[in-house]
């Protein structure tokens, strides 16, 4: 049966949008100027809170809640994050002191803390975006955007990121063209599972080199293939060959879910149109992209984020790195070159066979990876290590931190004497890690082996205007 499309096109409302350790940017951090930041701060803290009242705009109240420091110059930006990093180190030191560990310098840090290596890109450094569905300020279901409220408070509202500072324009349209498609569609959205509804979030991810890839969740709720398929079909049309083929996606991935979150093997991605990856290159090397495979969302700040872990990790020619959680091998074979051997472990199924594709692309060959839980593959690997090599370890984990059987593992190797973990939340479970990894011998939970001591931290701006940042610690012993 031969599919049309009669939507008018839509009217867009678009907003306009290689540092080494011994050169790294730096900020005045004197007590007195960090004073005057916090109260500063705490100042403008308030106006923002003031500005998310009712009486405030839709789009302020959600600038505030998802980029709360959008109103503050970027170097004040930079002071505030460096504030709670400091927090978070002190937080460490004393918990360490609890331990019985002597880990407290003279300023109350559990070691030396570099200023915040700022982002090479300020404003629309995302190339990730997930966008909700849900009911909008004017009540209509069909709302593509952000969420204003939480779930528990039942306050929920979504709405539109056009006017987003870290959300380039390229996602912005895409987010616009999907709520014009959904509006016109017969399907309703899917906001509670239980109530039934179909349209669900749509993921955006580009590169700099223009690639664009579009996936769209849905719930099959109870239709049949054929009707299913009708649906795939009108998007393909839509964004092939109707008001959508302005977004030029090089790739539209479609997945039936039931659950909030799916991975390829609970939930195929079906490539409806284009090409099966997106491609970036990182410090001279090409990247493969599969849809579900983790990148770091700032692709500037990543490259002098892996320059510095590189250096941090003093990895020579005999030193073979570990490189636990490694996602597509970014920073395993960005440092292939200087040291013997790469050895990446990751969850991801598609995002291991991108990282072997990745090696054998940029012709690196000394490297291996190995797909399944960190928990599992990495004791087995470390149980029988004889190697007399230096080894050294890097970890990138979500914010749920490391499974415990991994920081045992590592803890109980002794090859292992230099430890780089990166973090996106360090006073989340990561610091249950730092505790678990520089606490005294623990028979009963079976680390046995000699503890680390933090040794310095640098934390990276890779979310310009939230208050979040990459936290790189340290570890030796």
């Amino acid at each position: 049966m031969a599919l049309s499309w009669a939507l008018r096109l839509p009217h867009w409302r678009l907003c306009p949008s290689g540092a080494h350790l011994s050169s790294l940017p730096g900020q005045d951090h004197s007590l007195l100027t960090e004073k005057k930041t916090a109260a500063k701060w705490k100042e403008k803290k308030k106006a923002r809170q003031g500005c998310s009242l009712p009486g405030s705009s839709w789009e302020e109240r959600l600038a505030n809640a998802v980029t709360p420091l959008w109103r503050l110059p970027y170097q004040e930006q930079l002071q505030v994050k460096y504030q709670s990093q400091r927090k978070i180190l002190q937080t460490l030191a004393s918990r360490l002191e609890k331990l019985g560990i002597d880990a407290q310098k003279p300023d109350g840090l559990c070691c030396p803390l570099q200023p915040v290596v700022p982002s090479p890109i300020i404003n629309g450094y995302r190339n990730k975006s997930t966008f909700s569905v849900n009911r909008g300020p004017d009540g209509n279901p069909k709302t593509v955007g952000l969420y204003v409220g939480t779930g528990r408070a039942r306050n929920i509202v979504c709405v539109k990121a056009n006017h987003m500072e870290n959300i380039p324009p390229e996602h912005k349209q895409v987010a616009e063209c999907y709520e014009e498609f959904i509006r016109h569609s017969s399907l309703d959205p899917c906001i509670l599972f239980h109530e039934g509804g179909h349209w669900r979030e749509l993921v955006v991810r580009t590169t700099r080199h223009g690639h664009t890839m579009a996936i769209i969740t849905f719930h099959p709720q109870e239709l049949g293939q054929e009707a299913l398929a009708t649906q795939k079909a009108l998007l393909k049309e839509f964004f092939m060959c109707g008001p959508g083929t302005i977004c030029a996606l090089t790739s539209l991935y479609f997945q039936e879910s039931t659950r909030t979150r799916c991975s390829h093997e609970e939930s195929p991605f079906q490539l409806l149109h284009g090409e099966p990856h997106i491609f970036e290159e990182v410090l001279g090397l090409k990247f493969r992209i599969s849809p579900d495979a983790f990148f770091q969302v700032n692709t500037g700040a990543a490259e002098v984020l892996y320059q510095v872990v590189g250096e941090l990790s003093q990895a020579g020619g005999d030193t073979i790195l570990l490189d636990i959680c490694c996602g597509t091998g970014t920073i395993g074979l960005s440092l292939a070159h200087q040291v013997s051997k790469i050895i990446g472990i990751e969850v991801v199924v598609k995002a291991i066979e991108d990282a072997r594709w990745n090696a054998a692309f940029n012709g690196i060959s000394n490297c291996e990876f190995h797909s399944g839980k960190a928990e599992t593959v990495l004791p087995q690997l470390l149980s029988s290590w004889e190697d007399a090599q230096p080894l050294v370890a890097v970890v990138n984990p979500s914010r749920a931190g490391l499974h415990y059987r991994v920081v045992r593992a590592i803890r109980n190797c002794k090859p292992i004497r230099r430890l780089l973990y990166v973090s996106c939340k360090p006073e989340g479970e990561a610091m249950r890690n730092f505790l678990e990894l520089c606490c005294p011998p623990d028979p009963g939970k079976k680390l046995a082996g000699e503890p680390f001591a933090p040794a310095l931290a640098i934390p990276f701006d890779m979310f310009p205007h939230t208050v979040h940042c990459e936290l790189v610690l340290l570890f030796t012993r």
